[in-house]
C-alpha cells in the first residue's frame, strides 16, 4: 500500500514523529476541551478559576507549539513533497490549516485579539476555534489513512515495494526523494548479508 505523506510522516522515526506531530497536539487539544467543559460546568458555583487557569495555559502552549511545528514542517518537509493524489493533498493541508484556530486561541488567551469583547463573547470564539481545529484535525487523520491509489494516484514502478519495506527510523526532515536512496542502500546491505550467509 502507498501511504499519504501525512501517514508516512507519522510512521517515520518512530515513536518520535508520532509523538511530536500527533500525540502532543491532539492530547493538548483534548485536555483543552476537558477544561472548557469543567469551566462551563462550574461557572455558576464560582469554582472554575482553576480550570480557567489551566485552560489558558494549555491554550497558549498548544498555539505556540503547533505554530512552531507548522513553521518547521513548511521549511524542512513541505518543499520536498510530490503529491500523491487529492487524499494526500487534503490530509496535509487540513493538518496545516489547524494552525489558524490554535494560533487564534493563543492570541486570545494572551489578550492580543478581541481585547474589548465580553467574557461570553471570548468564550464563544474560544469554543468555535477549538471546534474548528478538531474538525480539520480529524479530516487530516481520515484522509491521511487513505491509500492514495484509490483516489486516482498512479504509483511509480517500485514505489509500492519501497513503502512496504520502508524502515521506521528515517529522519523526518529527510527529503522525500532521499527515502528511495536510503531504501536502496538498505536493500543492498540486506543482499550482502544474505550472500554472506549462503557462503
Amino acid at each position: 500500500m502507498v501511504m499519504t505523506h501525512y501517514m508516512e510522516l507519522l510512521s517515520l522515526d518512530q515513536p518520535y514523529n508520532l509523538i511530536l506531530y500527533m500525540v502532543i497536539p491532539m492530547g493538548l487539544a483534548e485536555l483543552l476541551v476537558a477544561m472548557e467543559f469543567f469551566t462551563m460546568y462550574h461557572m455558576d458555583s464560582g469554582k472554575n478559576a482553576g480550570f480557567k487557569a489551566i485552560s489558558k495555559f494549555v491554550g497558549i502552549v498548544l498555539g505556540v507549539y503547533f505554530t512552531a511545528l507548522v513553521i518547521y514542517f513548511m521549511a524542512k518537509i513541505y518543499p520536498s513533497i510530490k503529491w500523491r493524489g487529492y487524499a494526500d493533498f487534503i490530509a496535509i493541508y487540513s493538518y496545516l490549516i489547524g494552525v489558524i484556530p490554535l494560533l487564534g486561541i493563543a492570541l486570545l488567551e494572551l489578550n492580543l485579539i478581541y481585547k474589548n469583547a465580553s467574557e461570553k463573547a471570548k468564550l464563544k470564539l474560544h469554543f468555535c476555534l477549538l471546534i474548528f481545529f478538531l474538525i480539520v484535525g480529524h479530516i487530516a487523520m481520515i484522509f491521511g489513512m487513505v491509500d492514495p491509489t484509490i483516489t486516482g494516484y498512479k504509483a511509480e514502478n517500485g514505489e509500492m515495494d519501497m513503502h512496504m519495506n520502508m524502515p521506521m527510523n528515517m529522519p523526518a526532515d529527510m527529503p522525500m526523494h532521499d527515502h528511495h536512496k536510503m531504501m536502496m542502500q538498505n536493500m543492498s546491505e540486506d543482499n550482502s548479508t544474505n550472500m554472506h550467509m549462503h557462503h
